[in-house]
């Protein structure tokens, strides 16, 4: 005796709902591993959850790229507007810049030279010396600003050394004014009187 048919319609039992969903999407998953191996189809397959859990299958001789990119082909349909086009292809330019960066990097690092060519040993080298005077370009200039900055300062301290040696000498000769000015008349020397006992 065969099994009923089942209505179609949404299961409304949360439960029963995520039973179903599992032992569906397995099975589907099941029969999309079967047409890849029995008919040498290529599938890709998507399946988000009413949850937006993603599960996914594609058959391991095509990736995802690829079947995207036949559906383009075949379907004429573009899943991507030119601004998005744009961008992934912009962030592939700057996949491959900084990948080549990185190589650069290790190159002028001393790592994996071995397998360069004379040419590309004599342009790191070039770009070392270039680096170098540039390093010790800004040494100097920093050196030099840092050596003007001393000798203002030593120059203040030595006026302010100065200042100080001219207001002490101003300070003693001021007490010496301010000695002379105070002193009482200078004593003046007296005639010398006749000694009243000399003899005639």
């Amino acid at each position: 005796m065969g099994r009923g048919k089942i209505e179609i319609k949404r299961i409304e039992n949360l439960t029963n709902r995520q039973v179903t969903y599992s032992k569906r999407k397995n099975g589907i998953i099941k029969k999309a591993r079967e047409l890849t191996v029995l008919c040498d189809a290529k599938v890709n397959l998507i399946i988000f959850s009413s949850s937006g859990k993603m599960s996914e299958y594609h058959s391991p001789s095509i990736t995802m790229t690829e079947i995207l990119d036949m559906y383009h082909k075949y379907s004429g349909q573009r899943l991507w507007d030119a601004k998005h086009e744009f961008l992934s292809n912009e962030l592939d330019r700057i996949k491959k810049e900084n990948d080549n960066m990185q190589i650069e990097l290790r190159h002028l690092k001393g790592e994996d030279v071995n397998s360069l060519h004379h040419k590309d040993l004599q342009n790191i080298e070039e770009a070392l010396q270039k680096g170098l005077s540039k390093v010790r370009a800004k040494e100097e200039k920093n050196l030099e600003e840092e050596n003007k900055h001393l000798s203002y300062m030593l120059h203040h301290q030595e006026m302010a050394m100065s200042g100080n040696t001219r207001a002490m000498e101003n300070e003693y000769h001021q007490k010496e004014r301010d000695y002379h000015s105070q002193m009482p008349f200078n004593f003046r020397v007296q005639p010398i009187q006749p000694n009243l006992q000399v003899t005639k």
